[in-house]
Parts: structure tokens; sequence; C-alpha cells
């Protein structure tokens, strides 16, 4: 199946059956998310994979939506409240490491990194936050070519999230959710529903 295929037949599942995901396609989706395209290669998040049943029940009565204990497996997306010099002086080790290359010759990338994470602390949590949902996308569509499953949420309350998860201690913040399983085709009402999108033209301006 392409690409375009592949999209058509993904939706945002409503319900889902308790069938489980396998552990190699998780890890396979998790794996793409890791591969995201991230600002500077920073990666200012973390993700939280869930398939406890209890912590997803705990979880539950801090949500709307029935997902989040019905998935598989649930992952929550959290960003970086605060980005340190420690965030990137660990960072331009991993490249000098990766690409075997003295840390020195980073310096001028470093500065300009430095440089950055001295912005005002609103905009950091708004440029952390941001950069989850590129990899949420990725694992929407990751979870869609392994014919997974998924559903992307907001509906929930981020600070019973947190605490649930121990993340403020962590120095991070759930940002959104995505909930893996398998859709449920007789309780779910879109199941079989056409997709609904707006003309390409009238979506695309193209400049010439």
């Amino acid at each position: 199946m392409n690409l375009i295929d592949t999209l058509n037949w993904r939706y945002a599942v409503k319900r889902m059956t308790s069938e489980k995901v396998s552990d190699e396609k998780v890890q396979e989706i998790l794996e793409a998310i890791n591969l995201t395209a991230t600002s500077a290669g920073l990666q200012p998040y973390r993700v939280i994979s869930i398939s406890n049943p209890e912590i997803k029940q705990k979880l539950q009565a801090a949500s709307f939506n029935p997902q989040i204990s019905e998935s598989s497996h649930l992952l929550i997306f959290a960003a970086y409240t605060h980005v340190s010099q420690a965030h990137i002086d660990e960072y331009i080790s991993l490249v000098a490491r990766t690409r075997n290359i003295p840390e020195e010759n980073l310096a001028d990338f470093k500065g300009k990194l430095s440089g950055f994470i001295n912005m005002p602390e609103d905009f950091i949590k708004t440029w952390t936050a941001k950069q989850t949902y590129i990899a949420l996308g990725t694992g929407i569509i990751a979870a869609a070519n392994l014919k997974v499953d998924s559903t992307p949420m907001e509906g929930f309350d981020n600070a019973a999230f947190d605490e649930i998860l121990g993340l403020k201690e962590k120095g991070l913040q759930s940002v959104v959710a995505l909930a893996l399983g398998y859709r449920d085709e007789a309780a779910d009402v879109l199941a079989y529903a056409k997709k609904v999108r707006i003309p390409l033209e009238e979506l695309t301006i193209t400049l010439n």
C-alpha cells in the first residue's frame, strides 16, 4: 500500500478493541519518532510509552477520551519546560561522538545553541511544545504504515497527567497523547466513514 492509500486508511479511531499491538511494532513506531525532524537536532521532549493497565486507568480519570484506557499502548509526548546549558553540552558531546569529530570543532554551533536557549521562558516552553507535534505526526504516520490504529489527543488534564507520571520532577510537561491499538469496527461509528478533507487546490496556494 502506498503512502496516500495508507493515509486514507488512517483516521482518529474513537473506540478500540482489546487486541494488543506487538512489542516489535511499538518499538518500530518509537524508532520512527526518534528519527523525527527536530530543531537543531535537540529533541527537547521525551516520549512515555505506557502499556500498564493500572496507569492507563489513572490517566483515564483525568481524560475525556475512552481511548486512553482502551489503547494497547499510550504514548505521552512531554516537552521540557526548560532547556539548560547541560542539555546543550550533552548534545554537543553526542554529536561529536556520533560523527567522530572533536568537540572544539563544534564551538560555533554550541555558541548559537547556548544563545538560543537564553530566550524568555515562555518562548522556550512554546518552542518545545511545538517540537512535540512534529514527533506526534511522525508517530501517527509510522503507526499507519504498520496498520496500527492511533488517536492523537489533547483532551486531558495536563496537570493531573504530569503528577501521575512524575513529569515535573523530570523537568517535563505533558503536551499531547497518542493512543495505539486497533479499531473496534462494531463500536466506532466512524470506522466506515469517508474521510472529509477540503479539495487540494483549496488547501494549496501555489506561487510560480
